[in-house]
């Protein structure tokens, strides 16, 4: 009896491997702490090939890895558009422009480039604080050489530019008149507002050289290219045209912003939506100007519009590189006590607004030249690219500027 009760208990209850049928037809698993110990207790009792068990997967889990792709993509190309509003605007209105003309001159019939900078000045009131009004104070030194830039210095290069031939002749001589022009009225100051410069130094000086611009301009054409000739420029009117678009919108932008008690916060809180404003309505001006020139740039030679382009483009790197090394020569002689960031502010200003031409004046003195100079159409022509390239070409070089200050900030962190 008792050799028959130790055969029983040292002789293990016999198993059956389970069929490979058997194992596939295993009830749902799921993946909890009972389960596993479940499943663990059943391999060490029975001797069978290893069953590799996973996490229950919910169906739409490869669809959701799928979009996850979708999504990413999404975010990275939103991300780019924001990161370049600016020049894709800009590029949107030349290209809309170009393939619909009919809504460009219908919006040209009503004014609507004219109220696109009237309130571009409004929002550049609006967002003009106090203090940046006492660092432009300060700053006169910088302010005053970016006007003897614009009116001075860079109206000298028409007469480099008279010397080159080219078919049609009008082409050279609007890019020349082109040079002799003041500073941007809009596009200087909401690129200046984007690069975190100075924007009140920017108000400034487009203020200034514009009015002024009134008087000098008519001499600077006389000399550098009518050699002499007498060139009537309509002075009254183009004196109202900018006290109407440039200083009372300005003004109303800031009594506005003194006048409303919260108002200051909330600019101040979204600033960046104000400048987002600022580049979608400063890209009506190139979408109204292609639009009007559109049937006679089909006119023009490919290759010779293409060259003007060219001369136009060079035109703009020749400003920027004169004034580059205009106010680090400056800051070198006339070394300040203002700390680096101000000097930096200061500088963003100066080289934007100083390397710009503004194209509604130089149309305005055009068609009071009655023919002098060729015909209208062709003088504009170039100065319309030229316009436009000066624009997208210093919106990438702020947004160059800005991705350097973030990387250079997020070096100084890590």
């Amino acid at each position: 009896m008792a050799g028959r009760i130790q055969t029983m208990i040292l002789t293990p209850r016999p198993t059956q491997t389970p069929s490979f049928r058997h194992r596939l037809n295993f009830p749902e698993i799921r993946t909890t702490a009972y389960s596993t110990r479940s499943v663990l207790f059943n391999r060490s009792r029975s001797i069978s090939c290893p069953l590799r068990i996973r996490a229950n997967q919910r169906p739409d889990q490869i669809d959701d890895n799928g979009s996850g792709g979708a999504k990413t993509l999404g975010k990275s190309l939103l991300n780019f558009a924001e990161n370049n509003f600016l020049p894709l605007a800009l590029i949107g209105g030349v290209v809309s422009g170009l393939a619909n003309p009919t809504l460009g001159c219908l919006a040209d019939k009503y004014y609507l480039s004219k109220f696109s900078t009237f309130t571009i000045f409004i929002i550049s009131g609006l967002t003009l604080r106090n203090g940046e009004i006492g660092d432009a104070i300060e700053a006169w030194p910088v302010g005053v050489l970016g006007i003897c830039s614009i009116l001075l210095f860079t109206p000298f290069l028409s007469k480099i530019i008279l010397q080159i031939q080219l078919q049609p002749q009008e082409f050279v001589t609007g890019l020349a008149i082109f040079c002799c022009m003041p500073t941007t009225l809009s596009s200087g100051v909401a690129l200046t507002q984007l690069a975190g410069g100075n924007s009140a130094l920017a108000l400034a000086m487009t203020v200034v050289s514009n009015l002024l611009g009134i008087l000098i301009v008519p001499f600077s054409i006389s000399r550098f290219i009518a050699a002499g000739i007498g060139v009537s420029v309509p002075t009254k009117e183009l004196f109202r045209i900018l006290v109407i678009t440039l200083l009372i919108p300005l003004i109303l932008g800031k009594v506005f912003r003194e006048s409303f008690k919260g108002l200051p916060d909330y600019v101040d809180q979204n600033r960046k939506l104000f400048s987002k404003m600022n580049a979608i309505f400063l890209s009506l001006a190139p979408f109204i100007q292609v639009s009007r020139s559109r049937s006679m740039l089909l006119m023009v030679k490919p290759p010779v519009f293409l060259v003007a382009v060219g001369m136009g483009v060079l035109l703009h790197l020749i400003l920027l590189s004169f004034n580059v090394l205009a106010i680090q020569g400056f800051s070198t002689v006339c070394g300040t006590n203002q700390l680096a960031s101000a000097k930096k502010k200061n500088a963003t200003a100066y080289v934007l607004v100083a390397s710009q031409k503004t194209l509604p004046v130089m149309v305005a003195v055009v068609e009071q030249l009655g023919g002098a100079f060729g015909a209208s159409g062709l003088l504009v022509l170039p100065c319309v690219a030229a316009h436009l390239n000066q624009i997208i070409m210093d919106s990438f070089l702020v947004n160059f500027w800005l991705r350097k200050d973030l990387a250079s900030e997020s070096a100084k962190v890590a």
